[in-house]
């Protein structure tokens, strides 16, 4: 099979078992390391999550991520509707990307509004699924304890 440039590309999608918490890249600058995760929400080929939830989760994590963190780069969902990556400055502590991970998605699960929904503040203001979101977010922390397991052959 043909290797290509984008990690993710070069990835078994076949031999994942979402959801999980993967370190997917490391990038060392001059004087800092940017770590890239894959937080896998869905099985790869078997599901999506709903772009209006997808949208509503984003916010929700580029917000209150920040709230437990301030090494946070981006929260990015994947054009696959799978998941997001999450890209952290110097801190590549797998054990502490687990909780902030978790604190996050705690934070949206028992939010009462969503962060920027508003047309000066979003760009989409009207695709939102609130709702969705919170339920993305509790589906994942139902699995809180697997996390860890990337292949189906670690279970």
């Amino acid at each position: 099979m043909k290797t290509y440039n984008v990690e993710s590309f070069n990835l078994d999608h076949t031999k994942v078992q979402a959801p999980y918490v993967r370190l997917a890249g490391v990038k060392e600058g001059t004087a800092d390391t940017i770590y890239k995760y894959d937080i896998r929400f869905i099985q790869p080929n078997e599901g999506l999550m709903p772009m209006r939830a997808v949208h509503s989760l984003e916010h929700l994590i580029a917000e209150n991520s920040r709230n437990h963190s301030n090494d946070i780069v981006d929260v990015s969902p994947m054009g696959c509707q799978t998941g997001f990556y999450w890209t952290m400055l110097n801190d590549g502590d797998y054990d502490r990307m687990l909780d902030l991970v978790e604190a996050t998605l705690r934070d949206a699960m028992n939010a009462e509004e969503l962060p920027a929904q508003n047309p000066v503040q979003c760009g989409s203001a009207n695709h939102h699924d609130f709702e969705g979101a919170k339920k993305l977010a509790s589906d994942m922390l139902a699995k809180r304890g697997e996390w860890h397991i990337i292949f189906k052959d670690e279970a």
